[in-house]
């Protein structure tokens, strides 16, 4: 599919990846910076202000569909480049609300968003353009974007210090209005895009496998999930385990670094199919949660392995689907099969805060760990309905 369409070079993929770190810092990141200093000066209930990512994310999920069928249909082009405009607009909403059904009003905002201007769009947008080609490009944006919340979250937070978070939120807001839809404009060509009848009839001319359909579906939302809970919950979990907060932090710390360096070695590795890679990520997500729930004294070594597990998470998401559909197919499913993933998400934080409540660190990390190994089951059914020369 479009094969004589210029494809970006490393600087292109690495302002993408750019542009990714600041639509998920100035959406699904903010409030783990932002959210406190809100809460000091308004005094809303914590429930409403954090449950406002979870609102976001369902709107998100509700648009995602949508989102794809505008790619298959027109070229994501437009769409990725307004995504900053829409979640810049949102934060200068939540920069200048006094009362708080204004601030969730700015969340549903941001939630569209992040339908418009996320992985999912932009993976989608990426193999309508290259098809097969897409893979490069996309390992390669999230090798940067795996740096989001080390950029972001210092900076925020920096700002917040200096500025108050009502300048803060405004001064991120005018990088992304100002700054996304050029950047998207000048690295993806404008090209052709996929025929406008191939993304309406897709579903007729090109017969959906159902069972792998609501495989990989299941796969990527337990990954979600996992994520999520991991990200919201991951130090208060080693607090209840007896680590000190320092320590708590410094634990978390392994994270980032480890999930960049896993995708790093999936470049090194060169051109094994996705499948291998998605199992050796969910073995070292289901490993590394394991052994923190089961063996404290090795909290480190059971977070670098789910670190390394969940950074190759991101490139499975990109390239499992492209591997094992049709471009086009691909394309249009892509916003319909990341809904329960989004959906999952925005239900973690309220899920999980009862399992914490009411059975501690120990229920919040066996429900992970039963769920990591779901997944790796899950992925080894679908390991076994491919071709024996394919995995």
């Amino acid at each position: 599919m479009n094969a004589g369409v210029r494809f970006p070079g490393p600087l292109g993929i690495f302002w993408l990846g750019l542009l990714q770190i600041l639509v998920w810092g100035g959406s699904f990141f903010l409030l783990a910076v932002m959210g406190k200093p809100i809460l000091r000066e308004t005094g809303w209930d914590s429930g409403w202000v954090y449950g406002a990512l979870s609102l976001g994310l369902m709107v998100s999920a509700l648009l995602a569909p949508l989102s794809s069928r505008l790619v298959a249909r027109y070229g994501g082009r437009s769409q990725l480049a307004a995504s900053g405009v829409v979640v810049g607009m949102g934060l200068l909403v939540v920069a200048n609300c006094h009362s708080l059904p204004v601030f969730l009003l700015a969340w549903v905002i941001i939630g569209a968003g992040m339908a418009m201007g996320l992985y999912e769009a932009l993976f989608a947008t990426l193999g309508a353009l290259y098809a097969e080609r897409a893979g490069r490009a996309i390992t390669g944006i999230t090798l940067i974007s795996g740096f989001a919340t080390t950029i972001t979250w210092p900076v925020v937070a920096l700002a917040i210090e200096q500025l108050g978070w009502r300048t803060a939120c405004t001064a991120y807001a005018l990088v992304l209005i100002v700054a996304v839809a050029p950047l998207y404009l000048w690295v993806l060509p404008a090209g052709q895009p996929p025929h406008k009848a191939q993304g309406a009839t897709v579903t007729n001319d090109l017969p959906v496998d159902r069972r792998l359909y609501w495989l990989l579906t299941a796969i990527f939302a337990i990954g979600a999930i996992i994520m999520t809970a991991v990200s919201v919950q991951l130090v208060a979990v080693l607090q209840g385990q007896g680590h000190s907060l320092a320590a708590a932090i410094g634990l978390s710390a392994l994270l980032g670094p480890s999930q960049v360096a896993s995708r790093v070695l999936q470049i090194i590795a060169g051109k094994r199919h996705p499948i291998w890679t998605a199992l050796v990520s969910s073995v070292l997500v289901a490993v590394g949660l394991t052994l923190v729930a089961v063996a404290p004294g090795v909290t480190a070594l059971g977070l670098l392995l789910y670190g390394c597990g969940n950074g190759l998470r991101a490139i499975v998401r990109g390239l499992l689907p492209l591997a094992l559909m049709p471009p086009a197919q691909y394309v249009a499913l892509m916003g319909k099969m990341s809904r329960p993933s989004l959906v999952g998400q925005a239900l973690t934080p309220l899920v999980g805060g009862y399992l914490f409540q009411h059975f501690g660190a120990t229920g919040v990390l066996a429900t992970l760990s039963a769920l990591a190994f779901t997944s790796v089951v899950l992925v080894l059914l679908v390991m076994h309905g491919l071709p024996r020369q394919t995995a």
